[in-house]
This record gives structure tokens, C-alpha cells and sequence, in this order.
């Protein structure tokens, strides 16, 4: 079969553990290469457009730039380093030729960097090291070079993959190199042409059959308010035209005649019209309203689909529904029905692979299951700032029977932290029944230390462990097998302070409650029967009364009113609402505020299902 390649062209991912510098790194490509103009305002990581990226640091979705360096055009994808958003990478990964590993000069290579490599290893893909942050203090070039190695013979890569280029690099100041430097030190070129030539040789160039009809498959999807729903797809074989007429094969099989009404590719930042587009070209077509990812677009006189994209099984359920709290619909514009979140979440299925939404026996609630907490969780604040009310359950992680006998995920969990907090730690793991397999003390202070744990062990351990360490440790955990039930696990040795009445919190009754733990609302805020105020400092739950009011008298008091300070009120986060949970406890999640209450308010009958459930237990 005759091969030809198309030289003008690369296409390459970059992927990298969490905040290790991938989109800072695309920034500087961009800038080096007149993306922009020299006094264009452009904003950090530019490719973090999404408000939750930006508010959170981290890369979500899957985005595609491209930039011009002499004479080549270099497709990048910049992935997210979260292995919840494992399902973009995946997508990412099969749209390129070849992948740019990035490694922190410092922290080396994360179970995210095990994730990512693993992926790219499997699909045979081209591997470029760049070793970044070297001009960290704290850089160690040597050791986090020798670590990737060792990665890379821990998932069997052959001598081929193992023998890849490396370079040095610094994507803040926007320098790489060949050369290897001090540690904490610059790299010596000025620019980043270093990496562009090593991108240049080593990728390599996309290659098709010339005789082989058009191929396109769809990795991604986006919606435009003039264009309609728009496709992202690699072009494998063939050209594609603008008002051509082809094949659309949907994933079931069946094949539809369409048009292709508007062709665009990317020039840095922006999507261009095109007339045309040919293999190893990334391209986004318009004019098919329900095209899904992992279709294919084919010639119409020979359609010959692709295989689909498949991605890792979720980890993590939790139910999603109405919001069936006494508060509900009381915030202007809330979109409370049952049909309104049913449709968002099916929109949600269309553009996110990763995640199933699955009915339960109630018609207002569904089961969602997802890769982590942290995906889950982001879809629930993105459904809450959309105007949507909901209530969500605690994550549960998702079982598998093998072999007929019941097993859960089990993550890999790696933690930094400073040596006097060993103790602390092992202690925190050891209740989640994790095992340890390595521990490594580099002499600067700090332990680096890996655990396998169940996943349901790290629902709820990050709030845990920042405590313990004091906000100075560092967690990061991956998906690594199934493992038989682990048997039970309690996770949260405190219990909960339950409001036994509707009213607002009072200063009064806070000030003389405090001492039993610590209060998630402040005075005047609303409360209703069964919703959770506090965490109790004792390991079983407290109702209590939060609307007691001081009685006035026309007595005076010899002493006066002695002056009583209030502790202000732990303000939770939706993820942190999440993680507090217990199994007969929800979230209430509403635009304007995020509550925890009871699955069942009435305190009797909470009380008569705990005696039922002793005499049948």
C-alpha cells in the first residue's frame, strides 16, 4: 500500500500531572511563534478560558491550538493533568502523532504522569521528556530524570520508547534546551526553539493512503449560537470540502447522508473558514445537529466507520435529583423541575464521554458515575451556577462482581509532606486500610510516600489531610485495579449538629452551643428540621435547637450583658460538602447557597429507622 506524508504538518499533546506547567508552556509556543501581537493584552494560560479553570487552577477540557513555525504548522493539544478528566485525555491521545511528557523539575514524575504516560505507551505514540521548572530552587535535574526512566520500565515500555529525546526547559520565562543545567538555574538558549526543533524531528509527520476515500472521526464536540453544534475531528484519510456531501456513521451503526456547511481550522487561538482540508489535519465542521463523539465522517459512496473511543470505566457514583428541601424554588429564576435537570444532564452526556447517567427507582433522581469526585463535582457546580436546584448524594464508589465475588477501585495515592508529619499520615491511611509499597525521604525535609487505598478510603481524606499536615502536604492519587471488598470503613469519626426546628440561627443559641463543635452557619441564616448545622466534636449525632431566642425581662441586671464571642462559621465548599457526607446525609445545591441536611428530616422518624435497623442488624 503506497504512503505518503504530509511534512508541513505535526500533531502533538502535551501531558503532564496537575499544574506541572503545560498551559503556560502552550502560552510561550504561542507568543514565540506571532500568535499574538506584541502589545496584545492576552491573559495567563490563555487556554484555561473556562471560569472553573480559571477559578481552580487546573486544566478540564481538552483544547486544540495550533501555531506556525517555519514553514510547519504544529497542531497542540493541551490536556488536563486531573485523571478524573481521564476521558479528555484519551480523546486528546487520539487525535496526535506523538506527545510532549512534561515533568516538574522538583516534584518528578506524579501517579498523573503514570496515568497520562500509560496512555501514550499503549496507543505507540512518539515520546519528547521535557523536564520543566528548572530554575526551581529546589530542582532536582539528575533524580527526576533517572524517575522517568524507572516509569517508563514500570509500564513496560520497549527500547524504542525508552530511547526519547530530552529537554530542558523553563515555560514561564519561555526558554528550553538541549543542554542540561544547574539545578535552579535557566536553561541556557533564550528561547524555545530547542523544543520546536526536537518537536520537528521527532514527531512524526502524519501519513495516509492517497488512495484511501475521506476518514474523519470526532473526538470532541462545541456549540456555537450562529453555527449550531460543531465537531472536532482528525481527517486519517481523504480531503474534505466545505458544502461536500458525505457519510455521517453513528456510533449504532446506521449511515446518514449529510452537508458539510461551514469547514474551520485553528490559527492560534481562533477557528478560520477553510475550503478544504486533507489528512493529518484537525478541522471543525458544522451542519450536523446531532452528531456524537466517536461518529466518523466518511466518503458517501464507500463509508467506512472508525473504531469508537473508548475510555476507562467510572470509579465514582452519586445520585443527582430535584431539590426536595424545604427551601426549594425560594431563589429567583431556579430551574427546580425534574424534566430541566433530566435535559441537562443528557446534554452533558453528549459532549462527556467519561460519564453515565443511569435512572433509579424515583423519576427525580438518577444515579451519575464518573472517574472522581473532583469531575463529579464540577458538574454539579457547573449545573448550579447554570441556575439549576439540586440534591446530591454522597460519592459511592462503583462495585464490580469478578469471579462472582465483589470488588471496588483501588487508587495509587502519593503524598508529599514535611518529616514531621509521618506519623500523622500513616495513622490517617491506615484507618482507609491503605498499604504502603514505597517511602523515600530526599534529604530535604520532606517524605515522598505511596499508598494503594480503596477509593472509597479518599472520599473525604483531603479536608482530613490538609489538616493534619497544616495546609503544607501534597496528595495526588490514580485509578490502579479493582481489589476484593475491603469490608466497612469509617472514614469520619465526628458526627453531625441536625437543627430540630425551622427558624433562623441565633447569636444566642450558637454562643451556647459552640462548645459542642463547630458550626457551618451564622446568625440570621434559615434553618429547617433535619438540616446540618455543625460538625459535632463526638461521634454521634446532636439535634439541636439553633433558633433559641434570649427571653427579655424588665429586670434589671446587676452585671449587665457579659460580652460573648462568637467563633465565625466554617464555610464549606461544594466540594467540601461532598466529602462530609455520610450515607443518611445529602447536599442541597441551589445558586445562592450549599446546605447539608438529612436524607430523611423528621428526627423520630430517623429515629425509629436506626431501631429498626439495630434489630434487623
Amino acid at each position: 500500500m503506497p504512503i505518503s506524508t504530509r511534512d508541513d504538518l505535526r500533531n502533538v499533546a502535551i501531558v503532564a500531572h496537575v499544574d506541572h506547567g503545560k498551559t503556560t508552556l502552550v502560552d510561550a509556543m504561542l507568543w514565540q511563534s506571532g500568535a499574538f501581537r506584541e502589545n496584545q493584552d492576552v491573559d495567563d494560560r490563555v487556554l484555561d478560558s473556562n471560569d472553573l479553570e480559571r477559578e481552580k487552577g487546573i486544566t478540564i477540557l481538552a483544547k486544540n491550538t495550533a501555531v506556525r513555525h517555519g514553514g510547519l504548522t504544529i497542531n497542540i493539544i493541551d490536556t488536563p493533568g486531573h485523571a478524573d478528566f481521564g476521558g479528555e485525555v484519551e480523546r486528546g491521545l487520539s487525535m496526535v502523532d506523538g506527545v510532549v511528557l512534561l515533568v516538574d523539575a522538583s516534584e518528578g514524575p506524579l501517579p498523573q504522569t503514570r496515568f497520562v504516560l500509560r496512555k501514550a505507551l499503549a496507543a505507540r505514540l512518539p515520546v519528547i521528556l521535557v523536564v520543566n521548572k528548572t530554575d526551581r530552587p529546589d530542582a532536582r535535574i539528575d533524580e527526576v530524570v533517572d524517575e522517568t526512566y524507572e516509569l517508563f520500565m514500570d509500564l513496560d515500555a520497549d527500547e524504542d520508547q525508552i530511547d526519547f529525546p530530552i529537554v530542558f526547559a523553563s515555560g514561564r520565562a519561555g526558554r528550553a534546551s538541549l543542554d542540561k543545567p544547574a539545578d535552579g538555574e535557566m536553561p541556557d538558549s533564550p528561547d524555545l526553539e530547542p523544543l520546536f526543533g526536537v518537536i520537528t524531528e521527532t514527531i512524526p509527520a502524519p501519513s495516509y493512503d492517497p488512495d484511501a476515500t475521506l476518514q474523519a472521526h470526532v473526538t470532541n464536540l462545541d456549540a456555537s449560537s450562529y453555527l449550531g453544534r460543531i465537531a472536532l475531528c482528525r481527517v486519517h484519510a481523504g480531503a474534505i470540502k466545505k458544502g461536500q456531501q458525505v457519510a455521517w456513521c453513528r456510533h449504532d451503526g446506521s449511515v446518514e447522508r449529510v452537508r458539510i456547511t461551514e469547514l474551520l481550522m485553528t490559527e492560534a487561538l481562533a477557528r478560520k473558514p477553510a475550503d478544504e482540508a486533507g489528512p493529518g489535519d484537525i478541522i471543525a465542521i458544522a451542519g450536523i445537529p446531532d452528531i456524537m463523539i466517536g461518529d466518523t465522517i466518511a466518503d458517501p459512496d464507500d463509508p467506512r466507520p472508525l473504531p469508537l473511543i473508548t475510555v476507562d470505566e467510572p470509579a465514582i457514583s452519586m445520585t443527582v435529583g430535584t431539590n426536595t428541601g424545604p427551601l426549594a424554588g425560594r431563589e429567583k429564576g431556579t430551574k427546580v423541575t425534574a424534566r430541566m435537570v433530566k435535559d441537562r444532564l443528557e446534554r452533558e452526556l453528549v459532549g462527556n464521554v467519561s460519564i453515565r447517567v443511569l435512572p433509579t427507582e424515583r423519576p427525580d433522581t438518577w444515579e451519575v458515575q464518573g472517574r472522581g469526585e473532583l469531575a463529579l463535582a464540577i458538574l454539579v457546580e457547573g449545573m448550579r451556577r447554570e441556575g439549576y436546584e439540586l440534591t446530591v448524594g454522597k460519592p459511592q464508589v462503583v462495585a464490580k462482581t469478578i469471579d462472582g465475588k465483589k470488588h471496588e477501585p483501588v487508587e495509587r495515592l502519593t503524598v508529599d509532606i514535611p518529616e514531621e508529619h509521618l506519623g500523622a499520615v500513616t495513622q490517617l491511611m491506615a484507618v482507609r486500610k491503605g498499604r504502603m509499597e514505597h517511602m523515600t525521604n530526599h534529604g530535604t525535609g520532606w517524605v515522598r510516600m505511596e499508598f494503594l487505598v480503596p477509593a472509597r478510603g479518599l472520599i473525604g481524606f483531603r479536608t482530613e489531610f490538609m489538616t493534619e499536615t497544616r495546609g503544607t502536604g501534597m496528595a495526588h492519587h490514580v485509578f490502579e485495579d479493582y481489589e476484593p471488598w475491603f469490608g466497612e470503613l469509617r472514614t469520619r469519626p465526628s458526627g453531625s449538629l441536625v437543627a430540630d426546628r425551622s427558624g433562623a440561627a441565633t447569636a444566642y443559641a450558637i454562643t451556647n452551643l459552640q462548645d459542642r463543635g463547630t458550626f457551618f452557619v451564622g446568625p440570621t441564616t434559615e434553618v429547617y428540621e433535619g438540616m446540618i448545622v455543625g460538625e459535632n466534636s463526638r461521634s454521634d449525632d446532636m439535634d439541636v435547637n439553633i433558633t433559641k431566642e434570649k427571653k427579655l425581662t424588665n429586670m434589671r441586671s446587676s452585671t449587665g450583658d457579659e460580652l460573648e464571642r462568637l467563633t465565625p462559621p466554617r464555610q464549606l465548599s461544594l466540594e467540601e460538602a461532598l466529602e462530609f457526607c455520610r450515607e443518611d446525609e445529602c447536599v442541597e445545591v441551589t445558586p445562592g447557597a450549599v446546605r447539608i441536611r438529612k436524607v430523611v428530616l423528621d428526627a423520630r422518624e430517623r429515629e425509629r429507622t436506626r431501631a429498626r435497623l439495630k434489630r434487623t442488624g
